[in-house]
């Protein structure tokens, strides 16, 4: 470990939030609101000046690009035929939300629920229903009270629709998946369109709607960008300094306050063993001393695995060939420019429908993305063919994984080891959920456009042929969670207590998607948001005594 004398002392500061992503955002913001109150943001990615990621449709563009995307890489998974994923997450202020879906979802009610009745008082559904609210700022919000306006996080319709879309709406009901209006009520059972977060057509990241609004009015909020945070220094078991580097030169902060880690679900439980806080004999290994021996640092790993049939259609427009007519290209430009409209303004997945593999559950435990376009994978090229993807994820995963450092070198790459498909119920799921896709398509309301599996294939039949199917189509779909826990005091995995404080130490709280105890049912986006909102209010009220 370095020595603070060879470290240059950029000052000191009430609170530093290590990540300017989708919680550190929130949390900045929330804290330098006060302006006795000095705030230090770290962000390891550069600035959100490139076009690509304002334009929606530009995760296209982002995803597995180095430039937008740290271009991690999971070891090789033994459920999906010992393929290794690629792993997004977005290199940039604002984080994955400057690269992601762009999806509103808050998941179940049921949920929350369950964190509650695992004994995280304060976190049930009514509990954190208030913070979902606290800065949406939703574009027509129906009666009821569980939609706002006037918060900074803009909640929209799709500006674009697409005819094979709804078709496979009128499937979906003909297969028993109800319409709904709205995905975020605490029962997302149905099928709907995705509200998105977009501002009248541009994408809208963490970064834009909570910290450019404010950071030239505010003197107290620092920000700095491309720093590589290395550290956190302890001093009496408090949390007092934070030690990065800026290219070649070492830098220093001290901390009156708090230290806040949004770093995200894959760099924080990394941090927090850099610091000496994680399994002892596992940090001993790397040479790095134990100042807390916490079991649960980088474990507890639980994301959503996509498996992603494809079906061609015939008679119907999809992107596929709307993109392969060069000459309508810049008409979609044109439109988006003038009219913020049009195929741009495409999230990923424009419906979605959530349903049960089988009655064994009492809640939805299948989420479906589906897309009017087909690929073989995020930044590779369309087919050349009209088609539509139905990728469906199993909600409530049992396999758990892991993410932990490599070595005690800061820039090494992380080993993330997901353990996709590794129970018996994870791989019944995934069969079910091919089954139940099958019967959907098969529906009357798309005999017209002549569907036909391309992915995985019709001659995929028996239960095995489709586990070996769902391993082969299987990809994240970038929802990492849980790597740094809250739980009881009595739960040895549980890194973090209800208010999200770092057990055995003082000053540090995790603030991000690591410390969920069981993943969303849906994107985990804003839950995550939610979080930062509840754990910066937790942090305001502890500090007002």
């Amino acid at each position: 470990m370095s020595d603070a004398s060879d470290r240059r002392l950029i000052g000191t500061f009430d609170y530093v939030v290590i990540g300017a992503g989708s919680a550190g955002s929130v949390v900045a913001n929330r804290l330098s609101a006060d302006p006795g109150t000095k705030v230090l943001m770290l962000e390891a990615g550069g600035k959100d000046d490139w076009i690509w990621f304002h334009i929606p449709v530009g995760y296209l563009f982002a995803i597995g690009n180095p430039r937008a995307d740290w271009m991690f890489q999971t070891e090789p998974q033994a459920g999906l035929g010992g393929r290794s994923l690629a792993y997004p997450r977005g290199k940039v202020v604002g984080g994955s939300s400057a690269i992601n879906a762009m999806v509103y979802m808050r998941g179940q009610a049921a949920d929350y629920d369950g964190w509650r009745q695992l004994g995280l008082t304060g976190w049930g559904w009514d509990d954190v229903l208030p913070y979902f609210l606290k800065h949406e700022d939703h574009i027509a919000p129906p009666p009821g009270g569980l939609h706002r306006a006037g918060g900074e996080w803009r909640v929209e319709h799709p500006r674009v629709r697409w005819a094979i879309l709804d078709a496979i709406r009128d499937a979906a009901e003909a297969a028993g998946i109800a319409k709904i209006p709205d995905f975020n009520t605490g029962d997302n059972t149905g099928s709907s369109y995705f509200q998105v977060n977009q501002r009248r057509g541009r994408r809208l990241s963490a970064f834009n709607a909570f910290i450019k609004p404010v950071i030239d009015k505010r003197d107290n909020l620092r920000l700095e960008t491309r720093v590589h945070v290395e550290r956190i220094v302890f001093a009496d078991g408090r949390a007092k300094a934070v030690e990065f580097t800026h290219g070649t030169e070492k830098l220093r902060v001290e901390v009156r306050g708090e230290v806040v880690l949004s770093a995200g679900a894959v760099a924080s439980p990394l941090l927090l063993e850099r610091s000496g806080i994680g399994a002892g004999a596992r940090l001993q290994g790397l040479g790095i001393e134990t100042l807390v021996d916490a079991p649960g640092v980088g474990e507890n790993l639980q994301d959503h695995l996509q498996i992603r049939p494809v079906y061609k259609v015939h008679g119907i427009r999809t992107l596929n060939s709307d993109y392969a007519k060069l000459w309508r290209r810049p008409l979609m430009a044109l439109q988006w420019a003038a009219l913020r409209s049009g195929p741009l303004t495409m999230a990923p997945s424009q419906v979605g429908a959530f349903a049960k593999s089988s009655p064994d559950y009492a809640t939805a435990n299948l989420q479906y993305h589906f897309q009017p376009l087909s690929l073989d994978s995020w930044g590779s090229g369309l087919h050349p063919f009209d088609a539509f993807t139905a990728s469906v994820c199993n909600l409530r995963p049992t396999s758990r994984g892991s993410i932990h450092l490599r070595s005690a070198d800061p820039f090494d790459t992380p080993v993330i080891a997901p353990n996709y498909l590794d129970t018996a119920e994870d791989k019944r799921v995934a069969v079910d959920a091919l089954k139940l896709t099958r019967r959907i398509v098969a529906q009357a309301p798309l005999a017209r456009y002549r569907p036909e599996e391309y992915l995985p294939g019709a001659a995929t039949q028996s239960d095995e042929e489709m586990l070996e199917a769902a391993g082969r189509l299987g990809t994240t779909i970038f929802h990492p969670v849980g790597t740094a826990k809250m739980g009881r005091e009595d739960d040895p995995q549980a890194v973090l207590d209800g208010r999200l404080k770092v057990r055995g130490v003082a000053g540090l709280r995790v603030i991000d998607a690591s410390v969920m105890p069981a993943i969303t049912s849906g994107n985990t986006a804003n839950p995550t948001m939610m979080i930062a909102e509840k754990g910066v209010a937790m942090m305001l009220e502890d500090a007002r005594g």
